[in-house]
């Protein structure tokens, strides 16, 4: 029986490839494939690398974010002691000008019940 007998031409049967043949080292079907599968695994090599500086870079500032995260801590724990210094400091202050008015000018003892300056009673709003 003829190719043509079954349905299959016969320039397709010529071009079948052999199971048993090795490919063509020429073949420039094999030669693409390999070109292909080359700049497959060198995208798929830069892709890891470019990951891994990616993760890198993610860790270093990682690491300065927290560094930075415990700075702004202790500077606020620096900044809530100075008020209160300044708010003690601003009393004490308000507390000796009504004793050297009591003293030296001779003003009444209820000048003691007056509050204290205005910005210490920001302050302490704030709070």
């Amino acid at each position: 029986m003829s190719d043509r007998v079954t349905g299959v031409p016969e320039a397709v049967v010529q071009f079948a490839p052999k199971p048993s043949a090795k490919p063509e080292a020429g073949d420039p079907l094999d030669r693409a494939a390999q070109a292909i599968l080359g700049m497959l695994h060198r995208a798929a090599a830069d892709a890891e690398a470019s990951h891994r500086q990616a993760q890198e870079v993610a860790r270093q500032l990682s690491g300065q974010l927290r560094s930075a995260e415990e700075r702004i801590k202790e500077l606020e724990a620096h900044l809530r002691h100075y008020q209160e210094r300044a708010d003690r400091a601003e009393k004490w202050l308000h507390r000796v000008s009504l004793e050297i008015e009591q003293q030296f000018f001779g003003r009444p003892e209820d000048r003691q019940l007056q509050p204290p300056p205005p910005a210490a009673l920001i302050r302490s709003q704030r709070r």
